[in-house]
């Protein structure tokens, strides 16, 4: 489908012309519609599918189309990472460039001046505010943030706000805004925790999910089937081998990443670490001397597996196996960009054998088997149906209540149709039916 066949501004349509956006992603196609119509969304998408635009065309083309109040805030974005906030800013700017829309980014790990410039949108008002949730939360705590006229909140990348910490953030920010508010929730997954989150704050949603796709057959995949403590020799011989430039290697844990990084430089590779530990500052300079050339093999956590591009890797190593098959897909995904070729590669020790059986199944198909250098003494076999026991504990499943104050599907129709005015198109309606969009 084309942008032009969907019901969005004429002027929202000029700047994606003029971007040379024609063709609608999947996600794309099926979550406009639903967002125009008024309707809570929750949409399952991995990265990379264009999600960002699935819930800022609607957003910008409704704010441009019907009345909303003046100098207020009109839409919240909340994102993880300030990395994917102010890329998600970057898409605001273009695809409002035709456009009166005030957008402001807020995030930590400024100086003085930053904090005073977003201060400063949040108290003017700015139609669009994308936060992360904490920096949003310190705003709010000092009380010139008002967003009880919010009609659009929307989370992007809900499942990795979860698996920082922000359930109990992103519940705050929730209390501030009106019930009869609209609200787009994108995941990469359907953990439990984002069913319970679904359920606590979205009203009748339409639901979404496109599948997760296959690696393209430009990434080189393979495996080396080890014992945990062979794994660093491993990565050197790797590095020997095949590539030491341009490469990403993926650790479990932030110390576990320190722990690395430190063994590499001691071999005198040019490293660079990412994880939570940092300040924002010293995680744009590694980012930044990461892609000027000056760091061979960037060490991180999964801060940069999703949200961030970064172009020409030769190799991703997972240094340990990804926790769910589309956590693999957006790892190895940083690599064959742009047409180009690249690498994977993933250590299994005898622990992970069984996590890394569930993706080969979801791949349908048997990742190659590398043999492991000689000289680093024998390899567990390859056994992924058998899970190792006593490792992990049972996870509980927590029940949650929905709210049940929440105002009548009607008086989103009436907010979202007949009390805005809208120029050249006809006032919207909304679908009574609760079906569940599975294709």
């Amino acid at each position: 489908m084309k942008f032009e066949e969907l019901d969005l501004n004429y002027d929202v349509l000029d700047a994606l012309d003029a971007m040379n956006f024609t063709e609608c992603t999947p996600i794309q196609e099926q979550a406009i519609p639903v967002a125009l119509e008024g309707r809570d969304l929750l949409a399952v998408a991995q990265t990379g599918t264009g999600k960002t635009a699935a819930y800022l065309l609607p957003v910008i083309s409704q704010l441009s189309d019907y009345e909303h109040p003046d100098d207020a805030v009109n839409c919240v974005v909340m994102a993880p990472t300030r990395e994917l906030a102010q890329q998600i800013d970057r898409q605001m700017e273009g695809f409002s460039y035709f456009l009166p829309i005030s957008s402001v980014a807020i995030y930590g790990g400024t100086d003085g001046k930053e904090f005073g410039r977003q201060q400063h949108g949040l108290k003017m008002g700015a139609d669009v505010v994308i936060a992360t949730p904490g920096r949003l939360l310190a705003h709010l705590s000092m009380g010139y943030v008002d967003l009880s006229k919010v009609s659009y909140f929307i989370l992007d990348e809900a499942d990795r706000m979860l698996d920082m910490g922000f359930y109990d953030d992103i519940m705050q920010i929730v209390r501030h805004l009106p019930e009869n508010r609209q609200t787009l929730m994108f995941s990469a997954t359907m953990p439990p925790k984002i069913q319970q989150l679904a359920k606590t704050i979205l009203y009748e949603p339409e639901e979404i999910k496109i599948a997760v796709s296959r690696p393209t057959d430009k990434i080189d995949q393979s495996a080396y089937i080890c014992y945990e403590p062979q794994k660093a020799e491993i990565l050197k011989h790797l590095f020997k081998t095949a590539h030491s430039r341009r490469v990403i290697v993926f650790a479990s844990s932030k110390l576990k990443v320190k722990e690395l990084s430190r063994s590499l430089r001691k071999s005198n590779w040019k490293i660079g670490e990412m994880h939570s530990d940092l300040e924002q500052k010293e995680r744009e300079e590694v980012m930044l001397a990461f892609r000027a050339g000056n760091i061979d093999i960037l060490v991180a956590t999964d801060i940069v597996a999703r949200g961030i591009d970064i172009d020409d890797i030769s190799m991703v190593v997972n240094y340990d196996v990804p926790h769910e098959p589309e956590d693999y897909v957006h790892r190895i995904g940083r690599t064959a960009r742009a047409g180009t070729d690249g690498k994977a590669v993933t250590f299994v020790s005898k622990e992970d054998q069984w996590k890394f059986g569930i993706i080969e199944k979801f791949l349908e198909y048997e990742v190659r088997k590398d043999a492991v250098p000689e000289s680093l003494g024998d390899v567990p076999e390859y056994r992924p149906s058998q899970r190792q026991r006593g490792k992990f504990g049972k996870k509980g499943a927590g029940n949650s209540k929905k709210s049940s104050n929440r105002h009548g599907f009607a008086n989103k129709n009436r907010r979202f149709s007949s009390n805005r005015k809208k120029t050249g198109k006809p006032a919207k309606t909304v679908r009574n039916n609760n079906s569940n969009i599975n294709k």
